[in-house]
């Protein structure tokens, strides 16, 4: 979906639509990171008047998905080595408890839907070797799944304000080196674990899973972060 093919819907305020347009469309890619956002351009393209671009623009740079540059423009942000690495450090600390509850706390539709997921990732990265969106959408929903299945509705509050922040990271680092996202192998580990934790409730199952979590975010972060140092240095992937 893209920005120029949303339109902005009169059932809630000129302000709110604009906003989740705008936010759609960054997260999207659309608007790629560091692209330069005019208020008459965007618009022109949204058919509305500057003033809720303003104001939908601000609530952005509230979300720190964009930031004024030094001259006083506004772009779409871009992420740098200190995000990546602060990103994943809240990652690891929230999703290996999510993972822990999870083990305890999961009913068996989320183990079966986790399961789903790791299958449909299996088959698209078989067929697609190039930057999907699809497959940053199963990631997303996997991960969110873990969260959800933790029963602690506050631990996913928390993980959907980092989430945001790492699509954008996706967006700026995966259509340039589709490798840098692993979910295949690493995802199928992960609900195994998960899956034989929750079967067994044993304090070591539930550990291994934990570990497998760390695992896999840890190796992610260090991917991540090499190639957001490429991308700063000009480096080809």
């Amino acid at each position: 979906m893209t920005l120029s093919s949303l339109s902005v819907q009169r059932s809630k305020s000129l302000y709110e639509q604009t906003y989740e347009a705008l936010r759609a469309s960054i997260l999207s890619g659309d608007l790629a990171p560091g692209q330069r956002l005019v208020e008459t351009q965007l618009a022109e393209r949204l058919q509305v008047s500057r003033t809720p671009i303003r104001e939908a623009m601000r609530q952005l740079q509230r979300d720190t998905l964009v930031t004024a540059d030094s001259s006083g423009g506004l772009r779409v942000a871009s992420l740098s080595v200190e995000d990546v690495i602060q990103l994943y450090d809240c990652r690891l600390a929230l999703e290996q408890f999510a993972v822990q509850r999870a083990c305890q706390h999961a009913t068996p539709e989320q183990v079966r839907s986790l399961e789903q997921l790791v299958a449909q990732s299996e088959t698209l990265s078989k067929s697609q070797t190039e930057y999907s969106p699809e497959m940053l959408d199963l990631d997303y929903r996997f991960h969110r799944l873990i969260a959800e299945s933790s029963g602690n509705r506050w631990l996913v509050s928390l993980l959907d304000q980092v989430f945001d922040k790492m699509a954008l990271l996706r967006v700026q680092t995966t259509r340039r080196n589709p490798r840098v996202l692993e979910i295949r192998q690493e995802h199928r580990q992960i609900f195994e674990t998960i899956q034989t934790g929750w079967r067994s409730r044993s304090e070591a199952d539930i550990t291994a899973a934990v570990a497998a979590i760390r695992t896999h975010l840890i190796a992610s972060q260090a991917r991540v972060t090499q190639e957001v140092e490429n991308l700063q240095h000009g480096v080809d992937g």
